[in-house]
């Protein structure tokens, strides 16, 4: 098991497009020549662009998309407005040029009703008779119960480790959804692969995941936007928080899942490819009426940041216990067949030592100033950590993100230990104070979500 961070380095995080001679005659010179350049947080790729775009592309551009590179899918980070050419602006350690349009996709989510194009997810179908067992296995929350229910996971090596973060959808018996981030494809893809040959399993795992759109319609007005489109109940008893049905759209079907990733209540919906830009447009029109706001990916980031939702790959790796970054109210410890790494973790949760090094959230007090990655956090001036991941709290006002933080003195990182502590974060040459938290600064009782 490696002792440091792979996830950026691993063999399995590559496509196979990648190995071609064209991709890396162009991005090998690109990646070299940046080596020694100023590394601002958001300089954009230029070769080996469009190489895989979603279905939703032509439409998007419409609305003004700058689009970004995410691993090798072209999507949205912010939107110029319809009919708009979107211009970045010079590149910079403070806020750019399209700073008030970000904070106006922020806000319709927060406040009104969103659309997000996320059909760069990495999505698999896991079937067959022993799929679930598969799945279980290797999830540390119990995914094989009620069909028509998704649920949030976590996967991890024998040491307790981290190793994948996502979700598992039962559709039935025999057939579960799987969805990870879009730099964890192959290396999800892998472990279930791995999982059904150890297991002499009789399941298959398909990539699915340019079969379908995925579009994700979040906020305060998502469920009255898709009670327009469809004839299914969305009410909240009909509907309830992690449901996982297929629904009608015009004259398309979907999976809408209800689950978010931005804090409020909300809704996913896998769309067949080709079925995708008639479902798109069906919801444009409907939601034109409640201002329906397209959202980028930077909107998505800031969002998630305000409620400590966490990624792996960028604020947790496969260095991380699940106990560390907090997420170990994901484990069912009484499951049948356990999952690989619980006796790791049960041990640790009696020896309690997670609690001197611990995920939390930080928040810059000064609205002015930002944060991307790396910057230094103090508690009593002694450094105690750096940010693994920031964006910018519109919601909150001020700059927001996630720290591991490790006691010095042995102390147990608690309430206690973080209102005891004076807290400040050094972005370039500048102390800033800062105040920090074990739960979400952005509805910590998960109201919104399960309105």
């Amino acid at each position: 098991v490696p002792d440091m961070d792979v996830t950026g380095m691993n063999i399995d995080r590559l496509h196979r497009y990648q190995a071609n001679p064209l991709y890396r005659a162009h991005r090998v010179v690109e990646s070299l020549g940046m080596v020694y350049k100023c590394h601002y947080p958001f300089k954009p790729l230029e070769t080996a662009r469009n190489v895989k775009r979603s279905p939703l592309h032509t439409r998007l551009e419409v609305q003004g998309a700058y689009f970004k590179d995410v691993s090798g899918w072209e999507s949205p980070d912010w939107y110029a407005g319809e009919g708009n050419t979107p211009e970045p602006g010079p590149l910079s350690f403070g806020k750019h040029d399209w700073f008030p349009q970000w904070r106006k996709e922020h806000d319709a989510v927060r406040q009104g009703v969103g659309l997000i194009d996320m059909s760069f997810m990495s999505k698999f179908m896991v079937e067959g008779k022993d799929a679930g067992a598969v799945l279980n296995a290797l999830s540390t929350a119990n995914v094989d119960q009620e069909s028509d229910m998704i649920t949030y996971t976590q996967w991890l090596n024998e040491t307790g480790k981290m190793e994948a973060d996502l979700t598992v959808a039962k559709l039935g018996d025999d057939k579960f959804f799987v969805v990870a981030t879009d730099t964890m494809h192959r290396h999800v893809e892998a472990l279930i692969k791995k999982r059904i040959r150890s297991q002499s399993a009789f399941a298959i795992c398909t990539d699915v995941s340019g079969a379908f759109a995925q579009i994700n319609v979040q906020g305060p007005r998502a469920r009255e936007l898709l009670s327009k489109v469809t004839s299914i109940d969305m009410d909240n008893e009909a509907f309830p928080f992690r449901t996982a049905k297929d629904i009608d759209i015009g004259y398309a079907r979907a999976l809408c899942v209800r689950i978010t990733y931005v804090g409020e209540l909300g809704y996913e919906l896998y769309i067949p490819t080709e079925n995708a830009l008639h479902v798109y447009d069906i919801l444009l029109e409907a939601g034109s009426p409640l201002g329906l706001q397209h959202v980028g990916l930077k909107a998505l980031s800031s969002l998630r940041m305000e409620k400590g939702y966490r990624d792996y790959g960028h604020d947790m790796d496969n260095t991380d216990t699940l106990l560390e970054v907090g997420l170990g109210f994901t484990c069912d410890f009484k499951k049948k067949e356990g999952f690989v790494g619980q006796e790791a973790v049960q041990k640790q949760k009696q020896d309690k030592s997670w609690m001197r090094k611990r995920l939390l959230q930080v928040k810059v007090e000064d609205p002015e100033a930002t944060m991307f990655h790396g910057e230094v956090v103090l508690r009593n001036g002694e450094v105690v950590g750096d940010i693994r991941a920031a964006s910018y709290g519109h919601t909150l006002g001020g700059a927001v993100g996630l720290s591991m933080i490790e006691s010095i003195s042995g102390e147990k990182i608690n309430k206690k230990y973080i209102e005891s502590g004076k807290w400040q974060v050094q972005i370039a040459d500048r102390l800033y104070p800062a105040s920090v938290s074990l739960k979400p600064m952005y509805d910590p009782t998960n109201e919104t979500i399960k309105a």
